[in-house]
This record gives C-alpha cells, sequence and structure tokens, in this order.
C-alpha cells in the first residue's frame, strides 16, 4: 500500500555555521557549566548553526527543487561578518548565544533566503528571525538551568569571523530517544562569482 506516509522525508533548515575557532572560543567559555549542568541536553558543537529558514519535514523528492535557487542566491551575496555576543534562554529552557555584527545584511539574507523557498512552492512556518546559536535544553521540569548558564556568560563576546556558506542542512527525523544529528545536503560558497552568461 503506498499512500502519502509511506513517501521517505527528511527534516530540513537552511543556516550559516560559524567556523570552528569562532565555535571553540565559546565552547571554552562555557567550559564550567558543561560540568555544574551536565544534566543539560547539550547540543554537539559540530551541530551549532545559525538558522535562516526551518522547513520542517519535506519529502525527500522535494529537496532538490531547492538547490538551483539557493545556489544561485549564494552567489549573489558577500560573506557577512558575524560573531557570537551574549546569551539568553527562551521559555527558560532553550539556552542560547546571540548573534552580532552585520545584522542587517543577515536579514536581509533570510528574507532571500524564505523567498526562494517559498517560490519552489514550499511551505513553512514563516517565524521571525531572532540570530542566535542553540546551545542546549534543559529537561522538564527545569525552568532555572538555561538561565542560570546564560548569566555566566551574558558579556561574551567572541571574535569576528566571515560566513562564508550557505547551508542546507538535514536532520534525523528526532523520533528515537537519542541526540539529534546534523548533516549538510550541500553548502555554496557566497559571492563565487557570476553566473554563466551574465
Amino acid at each position: 500500500m503506498n499512500n502519502q506516509t509511506d513517501r521517505p522525508t527528511v527534516r530540513v533548515f537552511i543556516a550559516l555555521a560559524p567556523p570552528d575557532h569562532a565555535k571553540e572560543e565559546l565552547a571554552r567559555e562555557l567550559r564550567p557549566a558543561y560540568d555544574t549542568h551536565p544534566h543539560m541536553r547539550w547540543n554537539r558543537i559540530e551541530d551549532w548553526h545559525i538558522t535562516l529558514a526551518f522547513l520542517g519535514e519535506l519529502p525527500a523528492e522535494t529537496v532538490p527543487l531547492l538547490r538551483p535557487p539557493l545556489a544561485a542566491l549564494a552567489a549573489d551575496h558577500r560573506p557577512l561578518r558575524l560573531a557570537l555576543h551574549g546569551s539568553g534562554s527562551f521559555d527558560d529552557r532553550v539556552l542560547w548565544s546571540g548573534i552580532d555584527g552585520d545584522l542587517d545584511e543577515l536579514r536581509m539574507l533570510a528574507a532571500d533566503v524564505r523567498t526562494a523557498v517559498k517560490n519552489c512552492g514550499v511551505s513553512f512556518e514563516d517565524r521571525p528571525l531572532r540570530p542566535h546559536l542553540t546551545l542546549a535544553r534543559a529537561r522538564r521540569g527545569d525552568r532555572s538551568s538555561a538561565g542560570e548558564i546564560a548569566e555566566g556568560f551574558a558579556e561574551f563576546s567572541g571574535s569576528r569571523w566571515s560566513a562564508e556558506r550557505l547551508h542546507l542542512v538535514g536532520s534525523n527525523l528526532g523520533r528515537s530517544h537519542g541526540p539529534i544529528h546534523y548533516r549538510d545536503i550541500e553548502a555554496w560558497v557566497f559571492g563565487s562569482g557570476n553566473t554563466p552568461g551574465s
């Protein structure tokens, strides 16, 4: 029996990824919290990212439709200069680090990404952009740990770095009890040149 639910799907988002040196700088700042709050569900450092558009679960055959417009979009944008900065928590449970730098350009890039996705006929929840890096989640019932940790590095100001690539990212469905893992489906270098014939 072949119905809609039998079709393979993938959870997809479009993001920027800080370089290793920027992530390591923040990880050093967080090291004491790893020891004092081991019960937090810490995201793997290699999975840290800045989401521009979360598309949710898509049919696998939809993903190739996103590649050409995202490649063209990346070629038309220059790299952004960003930095990890400050901290906070959403809903008392989600610990995050903020983003500083070319924020107007970041918002413009996110708007262009979302327009490109919609033009592919992909519908998704278009939430307002709140540039951040999700670091950890507190377990249910723990309403204080994320805020305590955030206070500990509220003054953090990382060094500037260049966001060189636009990433189309897939994740496992999170239906298992283990951690969610991310993988690049594809990534495109910003400002990689003119399109042929232009």
